[in-house]
C-alpha cells in the first residue's frame, strides 16, 4: 500500500497497518506480463506473493458500489502497457484469499485474462480489514460521498462501533464522519444525484434542512436543471421554511416527486445499462433533460456510435 500522507487519515492508516501483519516495505513496481504469458514473480520480497486470480474473493465490506466500465477499461490498458504499480492487499480465507484493497486492479486482471496477480498478504480482523479497505479507497480510488458514507455506516453497524471509534479507525475527525453519515438521511434519488456528481455535498447539506421529501427532491432537480449555487439553494430553502413548509409546494410538483420518481429512476437504469455510461434523467411535467457522462474522446466516440450519430 502506498505511503499515507501526514494527516489524520495517514495516522489512522498507520495504526491499522501495524495491526495487520506482516508489515513490510512495498516492493518496486511489478510489470504485468503480456496477456497469455506466465506472470512475473515477486522474488525476495517477504509478505508478497503471486495469487491465482480465480482464488480471490471480493470483500463483503467493500464500500465502492459501482465501478464504471470505462474506468475499468482504462485501468486494464494501463496495466497492459505499464504493468501493475501497486499490488493488491489480501488475507487468507480458508483455501482462498479475500480482497482487502484493490478490487479494480483485480477486475482489470480478470479482463486481461492474466492468471495470477501480485498481492500483499496480511493478517487482519474483520474490523481491520473493513477499515483498511475503506482507507485504501479514500486515499487511492476516489469514493464518491455516498459510498464514503456507506463505508462509515458499515463500520459502525457491522462492528458495533461508535462514531468516534469509527473515526479513529480511519483517521478522520468525528465531526467529519458524522456529517458524512447525515447524507444517508436523504432519499435515494438525491443520494443518486450526489453519487453521480450532479449536486455537491454542500447542496446536499442545505437540502437536509427540508423535512418534506417530495419538495426536497423537486428542489434537488431544480438545482441540477438551473445550475443553482449552494448559496442560492440555501436562500430557497429558507424561503420554503418561512412560507410554512410543504404547504407551499405546488401540487403538480409534489405529484412528480412522489409518483414519477420510480419511473424516472427506472429509465435512468435502463439508459445506463444500454449506453454503458452514467445517465441522469432530469424530468418535469413540462420539460426535461438527459445527461450522459463520458470520459474522454474515445468514450465520446463510442457513445456516438452506440447512438447511431456520425461524428
Amino acid at each position: 500500500m502506498a505511503a499515507a500522507p501526514k494527516s489524520r487519515l495517514g495516522r489512522g492508516l498507520g495504526g491499522l497497518i501495524s495491526a495487520a501483519k506482516p508489515a513490510t516495505p512495498a516492493p518496486a513496481a511489478v510489470t504485468a506480463p503480456a496477456v497469455g504469458s506466465a506472470p512475473a514473480g515477486i522474488a525476495g520480497v517477504p509478505g508478497y506473493l503471486e495469487v491465482l486470480v480465480h482464488l480471490i474473493i471480493p470483500s463483503p465490506y467493500q464500500a465502492r458500489r459501482e465501478i464504471p466500465a470505462e474506468q475499468l477499461r482504462e485501468l486494464a490498458e494501463s496495466i497492459r502497457s505499464e504493468g501493475l504499480l501497486q499490488p493488491i492487499v489480501v488475507r487468507r480465507q480458508g483455501e482462498k484469499f479475500e480482497l482487502i484493497a484493490g478490487e479494480r486492479r483485480w477486475r482489470a486482471f480478470q479482463q486481461l485474462k492474466i492468471k495470477t496477480i501480485p498481492a500483499r498478504l496480511v493478517e487482519a480482523s474483520n474490523a481491520s480489514a473493513a477499515a483498511l479497505g475503506l482507507i485504501e479507497n479514500l486515499q487511492r480510488e476516489g469514493l464518491n460521498a455516498i459510498e464514503e458514507a456507506h463505508g462509515y455506516a458499515s463500520l459502525i453497524r457491522d462492528f458495533d462501533l461508535t462514531q468516534e471509534t469509527a473515526a479513529e479507525r480511519v483517521g478522520k475527525g468525528r465531526a467529519s464522519v458524522a456529517n458524512s453519515l447525515r447524507l444517508l438521511a436523504l432519499d435515494a434519488d438525491i443520494q443518486g444525484f450526489i453519487a453521480k456528481g450532479l449536486i455537491s455535498v454542500g447542496h446536499a447539506k442545505v437540502l437536509l434542512g427540508i423535512e418534506d421529501v417530495a419538495h426536497r427532491t423537486v428542489l434537488a432537480r431544480r438545482v441540477i436543471e438551473e445550475g443553482l449555487s449552494v448559496r442560492t439553494t440555501e436562500k430557497l430553502v429558507q424561503s420554503f421554511k418561512a412560507g410554512g413548509g410543504s404547504k407551499s409546494a405546488p401540487a403538480k410538483m409534489r405529484k412528480l416527486a412522489t409518483q414519477d420518481a420510480a419511473a424516472v429512476t427506472g429509465i435512468e437504469k435502463k439508459l445506463t445499462s444500454f449506453l454503458g455510461a452514467r445517465v441522469a434523467v432530469l424530468h418535469t411535467p413540462k420539460k426535461g433533460r438527459i445527461v450522459i457522462e463520458y470520459r474522454g474522446n474515445d468514450d465520446l466516440q463510442r457513445l456516438l456510435e452506440k447512438l447511431g450519430v456520425e461524428s
